[in-house]
């Protein structure tokens, strides 16, 4: 979390920001113009921003400031600078996923996050950086080039979100949007030492209207859109402007994001060595997390969930298996070589089932998830690592399978979560060595609200400063 500087805006919270906005202290067109003069410092030692929108978030901002002076009503986050993803259409720029085949790909109109935002009154400044097809926990590709962690060029930024960790982690944007499949909001936060939320699918609404077709199943039940922050403040801010209704995605729920007020004291299981192979930095975090939330008069044991392991081998049995028949031809056609290499390394990981295999898969599904819900009545928060290793050395997936097989082990944790639709956030707890580490908070569906009450208490706690300017 960048340290906060009264003469520097582009280092203010998005709450200060639209506070500070909103009651014409600053000026919409003050706090755009921090955030590009940021970009110009910081983004070509990072290339976390790949499309830079100054001309277009000048003039939002311009309309911003009319709009306060007008006494309009203003949205959430009206005023205030943030980034989107390139995989996400957004009217006027290329979709391109990372892929240089699809650099001409212009969105003719906003996907629903992108029209949200826009909605909620904020002004996007840029575009951030994807893996080819999304594909990796490592972001290069050979259409942006290779974007690199704040903390140091030997860390990956993490992915496929790495872009918007990396950006709003060195100050670029308030609000960084991100998407999470298998991690791609959780671990780049973790490895950037943000914060990111992974919320309940069908919070926040979902759709491309470029595609050419509808999204493969598994992705519609565990592909979400969520924000990385620099607090948790923020993301709960990013959540509420996010998640307003579009009628394009069947799958978006009207579910309040405040839920009923919970028992005390609120059980948390914390779950240091889940997988029993963590690094001892990962484990410590989770105990640090729990001393923390014990302290702040959580009821607070040391156990595990049930069935996890299961949980996590079914996100690969159910997604490694339908990439076989959508994603993979694709990749293979259309991808760079590291993305084919991770590809077939990612394939190789999980045995090819049939079809009434993937059945009896989405039917053990819901047993694992019933079995979770009758926890979460004891213990309604879970600590979990947010992968069993610190941050991994960037492009470590590139050197062979034995290792890629080892990342994927490692990130058990991480992939057990969206194949129950559970919602989670990551929250920095401090730093190993030079290293960012945090741990994921996990609740029941649509709990959002009681993710981030339980990982602001860890935040308000936790001393991680992300680098003010980019490290070698």
């Amino acid at each position: 979390m960048v340290t906060r500087r009264d003469d520097e805006l582009w280092s203010w919270s998005a709450v200060e920001l639209a506070r500070a906005i909103a009651a014409r202290a600053i000026s919409s067109r003050q706090a755009v113009k921090s955030s590009l003069d940021r970009i110009a410092k910081v983004n070509p030692a990072l290339n976390a921003v790949v499309e830079v929108l100054a001309d277009e978030a000048l003039a939002a901002a311009d309309a911003a400031d009319a709009a306060v002076k007008s006494g309009a009503e203003l949205g959430p986050l009206h005023g205030v600078p943030v980034t989107t993803k390139v995989n996400v259409d957004q009217r006027g720029c290329a979709t391109t996923n990372g892929v240089v085949a699809f650099r001409d790909v212009i969105a003719t109109e906003d996907s629903p996050v992108v029209a949200n935002f826009r909605k909620a009154g904020a002004v996007i400044v840029g575009r951030t950086n994807t893996p080819a097809f999304s594909h990796r926990w490592f972001t290069n590709n050979d259409l942006h080039g290779a974007t690199y962690n704040p903390w140091g060029k030997r860390l990956t930024p993490g992915g496929s979100s790495g872009g918007a960790a990396s950006s709003v982690a060195a100050g670029i944007g308030a609000i960084a949007h991100g998407n999470d499949f298998g991690g791609s909001i959780r671990y780049p936060a973790y490895a950037c030492g943000v914060a990111g939320l992974r919320p309940t699918p069908g919070r926040i609404p979902s759709f491309n209207p470029s595609a050419t077709s509808d999204r493969p199943i598994t992705a519609q039940m565990m592909s979400v859109q969520g924000p990385l922050a620099r607090s948790v403040a923020d993301l709960r801010l990013g959540l509420a402007a996010m998640a307003q209704p579009d009628m394009r995605d069947g799958t978006w729920m009207p579910v309040s994001l405040q839920g009923t007020a919970l028992k005390r004291p609120i059980g948390v299981a914390i779950a240091p060595r889940p997988f029993g192979d963590e690094a001892p930095e990962v484990s410590a975090a989770i105990h640090t997390a729990g001393r923390w939330l014990a302290e702040a008069g959580f009821a607070v044991e040391e156990t595990l969930p049930p069935r996890l392991a299961e949980a996590a081998d079914l996100w690969h049995r159910l997604v490694i298996n339908e990439e076989r028949r959508t994603l993979a031809p694709a990749i293979r056609k259309f991808g760079d070589a590291k993305s084919r290499y991770n590809l077939d390394c990612h394939v190789a990981y999980a045995p090819e089932l049939d079809g009434d295999q993937v059945l009896a898969c989405f039917e053990q599904r819901l047993a694992i998830v019933r079995a979770w819900q009758l926890f979460q009545e004891r213990y309604p928060i879970l600590i979990l690592p947010v992968s069993a290793q610190l941050p991994f050395r960037y492009d470590q997936d590139q050197e062979d399978d034995t290792v890629v097989r080892a990342l994927l082990d490692a990130q058990r944790p991480l992939l057990a979560v969206p194949a129950l639709g559970f919602p989670s956030v990551v929250v920095p707890t401090g730093i190993a060595g030079d290293t960012p580490v945090g741990v994921q908070v996990v609740a029941g569906r649509f709990r959002e609200d009681v993710c981030l009450a339980a990982a602001e208490v860890i935040e308000a706690r936790a001393s991680t400063l992300t680098p003010i300017d980019p490290r070698d």
